[in-house]
């Protein structure tokens, strides 16, 4: 039983061996495909999918963390301090405006 446990180990880390080979070629054909004999590193589908992927996971981020700020500190605010109804304000104030001065 212990050898099959260390054959099955060994042999799970020959697969695991030869997958990252093969992705490590698959990346250097794609690098070595984006960049021509006169071409340069930026042209390469690979930086500019890498680039792309950086801005867009950029943007998520700060999109996800400015709205977690916004509502903790829009919760904080509501318990701590007696912020008016807007939508109540906002509903007198027009209907103050319809009826006119008195």
């Amino acid at each position: 039983m212990a050898d099959d446990k260390g054959s099955s180990k060994l042999k799970d880390l020959a697969f695991l061996k030869g997958q990252i080979e093969v992705l490590q070629r698959r990346l250097e054909d794609e690098v070595q495909a984006g960049v021509g004999k006169d071409g340069s590193l930026l042209s390469s589908p690979f930086l500019k999918g890498f680039l792309a992927g950086y801005v867009v996971a950029k943007l998520r981020a700060s999109a996800v963390l400015g709205f977690v700020i916004g509502t903790c500190s829009g919760i904080y605010a509501a318990q701590s301090y007696a912020v008016p109804n807007v939508e109540k304000t906002i509903k007198d104030y027009l209907s103050s405006l319809r009826k006119g001065p008195d």
